[in-house]
């Protein structure tokens, strides 16, 4: 048995980031496993800084929907719901074309914060960047 909601599939996320920025950068789910989540994101004209190389707020981006998403399959959405406190990254390594693979693991899931590791690596396995997210956990009003 693992840390997520075990009715969620791939297919449940991925449509759920229709008309989302998920959607208009490529992001797309992959996995979602007994204690990690991981999705893919193309290193295109979306998703470039000026340079030609991955700009490190598409990272973000990926490494915030990572986390989010994450958070969101360890409640009860008809009692709670997730939204970010903070977030960081570092950028170790420039990317120019291909897939960069996002996987976020847990570090914290308390009943008000959460805490997530996500890293993106390349096609070939190369750290790209180091994110860390929290998160808050909030009682919907009844």
């Amino acid at each position: 048995m693992g840390i997520f909601n075990s009715t969620v599939t791939v297919a449940d996320l991925n449509a759920l980031s229709a008309n989302t920025i998920a959607q208009q950068l490529g992001i797309v789910f992959t996995l979602i496993g007994d204690d990690r989540l991981e999705a893919t994101m193309p290193v295109d004209h979306r998703t470039h800084q000026p340079m030609g190389m991955l700009h490190g707020g598409a990272s973000v981006t990926l490494a915030e929907t990572l986390g989010s998403v994450a958070a969101m399959l360890c409640i009860d959405t008809s009692k709670q719901y997730c939204v970010g406190l903070e977030i960081n990254a570092n950028h170790v390594k420039g990317v120019t074309k291909g897939l960069v693979r996002g996987v976020t693991t847990s570090i914290h899931i308390g009943k008000k914060t959460q805490v997530w590791d996500i890293r993106i690596y390349t096609e070939s396995n190369e750290l790209v960047c180091i994110s860390r997210i929290t998160m808050a956990v909030i009682d919907k009003k009844v």
